[in-house]
């Protein structure tokens, strides 16, 4: 996904004079492309992230249209402050791009874990925050945030995520991506594990369930249509997130649902626990420990649907 942001980046550059790129004191060879091209248009900011995301509100309120690029956590939690009162107070058209965003650094540790990002950003006036599924749905993102008259987060994996569009999707900001069709359950993936959604609404088939899959790329604002429509129709909805059970999509549609009469069918959620994981190992092997396989999903939904897995 890094990789895609790269190249995208670039080719909007080319076309827009106002793109500006910040950078954290990473991807120096990742943008080495774009600072040949735009030497004047890029910033190594170096591990100075409050500064960097003051100088990107200021080159905003110039009118200009910078993107702050980082690891997750530095680019979010580090800079909190900044981003509230510097951005989304002046509502002043930043980009801010975190990659290696949830587990992608598992081995790390919890510093370099992004599981609250989401649930702090989205209390914030006036951001959007955008989690694209995969390569393919990271172009139009940026596109996408790049036409619109305030600051976005854009949440971003690190690398070797599998794709999950074979060809370019339509993407809009607050529209879901329907990825899968179904009529019994509807899962709903934010950013990476709509791949893990995916396989495991082939799971839920084996056991004689039909699952819509929706990319939800898109956590503020909500695609509340969507949402009426799934709570209406569906026998149960999930949430499948590389994120905190507490503040995440998971939470919005439950705050969303909780505002609306009526009864609704069993929201399941799917994600990191209320802790920090002090555990280090691949991602893959902290999804397991997480419940964030196809077979957990799965296993979960039937649990609540009162079937055996």
């Amino acid at each position: 996904m890094r990789n895609a942001f790269a190249a995208a980046i670039t080719d909007l550059a080319a076309t827009d004079e106002r793109v500006v790129l910040l950078s954290g004191d990473i991807g120096n060879r990742l943008f080495d492309r774009y600072r040949e091209r735009f030497p004047d248009r890029f910033y190594n900011c170096g591990v100075a992230e409050a500064n960097m995301t003051g100088m990107a509100a200021g080159l905003a309120l110039c009118g200009l249209r910078p993107f702050t690029y980082t690891i997750t956590p530095f680019a979010t939690t580090r800079v909190i402050e900044q981003i509230r009162v510097d951005i989304c107070y002046h509502d002043v058209p930043v980009v801010i791009v975190g990659t290696g965003s949830g587990l992608s650094y598992a081995s790390l540790g919890p510093t370099h874990h992004s599981c609250e990002d989401v649930g702090i950003l989205r209390c914030f006036p006036n951001l959007t925050v955008l989690c694209p599924a995969d390569s393919a749905e990271v172009r139009p993102a940026i596109e996408a945030a790049l036409g619109l008259p305030g600051p976005t987060y854009i949440r971003l994996g690190k690398k070797g995520e599998p794709t999950v569009h074979d060809t370019p999707p339509t993407f809009e900001v607050g529209k879901g991506i329907v990825m899968r069709e179904g009529c019994d359950v509807c899962l709903l993936g934010m950013g990476t594990l709509v791949s893990v959604a995916l396989a495991a609404a082939k799971e839920l088939e084996s056991k004689g369930l039909s699952s819509r899959v929706v990319s939800m790329h898109t956590v503020k604002p909500l695609d509340e249509a969507l949402l009426a429509d799934a709570f209406g129709r569906f026998r149960a909805v999930a949430v499948v997130e590389e994120h905190s059970l507490i503040g995440g999509l998971g939470s919005a549609v439950a705050e969303w649902r909780a505002r609306r009469d009526g009864p609704h069918p069993p929201l399941v959620a799917c994600g990191t626990p209320d802790a920090f994981i002090s555990a280090a190992g691949s991602q893959e092997w902290m999804r397991e420990q997480c419940g964030l396989t196809a077979s957990a999903v799965a296993a979960k939904i039937l649990a609540r649907l009162g079937r055996s897995s």
